[in-house]
């Protein structure tokens, strides 16, 4: 009787990594897939801005085109009043807009997303109430946060006078003093949840050797962080700071539903994009030209601060090589 042997060659079986380094699929494949998102980008991205520079090159009476008028439209920008004014105004105010909520949503995004990292009971309770703000639309969180800070009816306030503290009591958002810097803490509180979200998403994919490797050492906690932890984070820092530029410069909705169309009071809380939409509708004749000018002036400064942005964090990436 003739027994079989198992053959003593083991079948290998295919690993995770199995396929990774093959050749790329063919351009036709790649067309294929890439083609939605390209047409839809070039349609409501490229296309509109490629419109907003040629309207800006020409004049125009209503929205019948005149003739080429070259940089006419941004001369108005910086030489007819009340442009004049606003303009550097808004400017300025979009850059404090900035600089507040970058120092502090960044900050407390880091802090919350340390905290929430370790392990304890309700931690996902507290992800989701840090995140859900920022998944309402600005119009409804202003809309809501209008009411809270109401000086007649408004629960701060009312806390306020329940306290005995009726002289910190004021009209928040109708006050020059109080208005802006009111808006930057809403704005605040409404995206913390982004760079949160960022900044764990950062350390969740740090190896826990780096740090038990500092502790071996002898490196204690602080120094874990500062040494290790957060030079790894700087290519989180990067993209945060970014989304926050672009956000900051093209905020309008929270803005619009707290301050007004006007960037009330007496243009305390005026912005690029509150000033963009009184100059396309309130413009007058020549109204399209001008704030397609603006328009183009918006994205140039974006863009740019974009880049110089990406170039110094990827300065600082290499760096830690």
């Amino acid at each position: 009787m003739t027994v079989s042997r198992p053959s003593s060659k083991r079948r290998t079986r295919p690993t995770p990594t199995a396929g990774v380094g093959r050749a790329a699929p063919p351009w036709r494949t790649l067309a294929v897939f890439l083609a939605p998102a390209f047409i839809l980008y070039t349609i409501f991205l490229v296309f509109p801005l490629a419109q907003a520079l040629f309207f800006s090159l020409f004049e125009w009476k209503g929205s019948a085109r005149g003739s080429f008028v070259g940089l006419q439209n941004f001369a108005t920008l910086f030489g007819r009043f009340p442009l004049n004014e606003q303009l550097p105004r808004a400017l300025m105010h979009n850059s404090i807009f900035f600089v507040v909520t970058m120092i502090i949503q960044v900050s407390l995004g880091l802090l919350f997303a340390v905290l929430l990292q370790r392990e304890f009971r309700g931690r996902q309770f507290f992800r989701t109430v840090y995140v859900l703000p920022f998944m309402i639309s600005p119009l409804v969180v202003g809309y809501v946060w209008s009411l809270i800070l109401n000086p007649t009816f408004g629960p701060v306030n009312a806390t306020l006078r329940s306290l005995g503290l009726d002289g910190l009591a004021r009209p928040w958002l109708g006050d020059p003093s109080t208005a802006f810097p009111t808006i930057m803490l809403v704005n605040v509180w409404f995206w913390l949840g982004f760079p949160m979200l960022l900044f764990a998403a950062g350390l969740a994919a740090i190896p826990e050797d780096f740090a038990e490797a500092a502790q071996v050492d002898g490196a204690n906690r602080w120094q874990v962080f500062r040494h290790v932890t957060f030079p790894l984070l700087i290519p989180v820092f990067g993209t945060v700071t970014v989304l926050t530029f672009i956000r900051s410069f093209n905020v309008f909705g929270l803005v619009w539903s707290l301050g007004g169309v006007d960037g009330g009071p007496v243009g305390t809380t005026d912005v690029l994009g509150l000033l963009f939409y009184r100059t396309a509708f309130r413009g007058g004749v020549d109204a399209f030209g001008v704030a397609s000018a603006l328009a183009v002036i918006m994205f140039a400064v974006i863009f740019g601060a974009a880049i110089v942005f990406r170039w110094w964090f990827h300065r600082l990436e290499g760096g830690l090589t």
